[in-house]
């Protein structure tokens, strides 16, 4: 049962720009950390970015730091991953994914909710 829906993934040439989305179901999104992660073929998963239930706990990797914005939207339930200044090696599927918070609302960074990912191909 698909409770996270990404979309917004495509082929663009390096230096592009793509934005995916994550649509969650109320109970989720109000009540999880949300995280992107990504993973290439003969790759482990690599987790891009996660966001807390405020908003203002955000972590990147730091292979995508300063090109890479999560955000999240609480009136449409969603996540973003706005992406700029894409590479090749940003190829890969992409998945949305909720998971456990401290008391604070902070990420626990455990992850239990997944969708069904969407694929972002960069060419050179």
């Amino acid at each position: 049962q698909v409770q996270l829906v990404e979309s917004g993934g495509g082929s663009v040439q390096a230096g592009g720009s793509l934005r995916l989305s994550c649509a969650a179901p109320r109970y989720i999104y109000s009540t999880r950390c949300m995280g992107w992660f990504r993973q290439a073929p003969g790759k482990e998963r690599e987790r891009v970015a996660a966001i807390d239930i405020g908003g203002a706990g955000i972590d990147y990797a730091d292979s995508v730091k300063g090109r890479f914005t999560i955000s999240r939207d609480n009136a449409k339930n969603a996540v973003y991953l706005e992406m700029n200044s894409l590479k090749p090696e940003d190829t890969a599927m992409y998945y949305c994914a909720a998971g456990s918070i401290f008391a604070n609302g902070r990420c626990r960074g455990e992850y239990d909710v997944w969708g069904q990912g969407t694929q972002v191909t960069v060419s050179s």
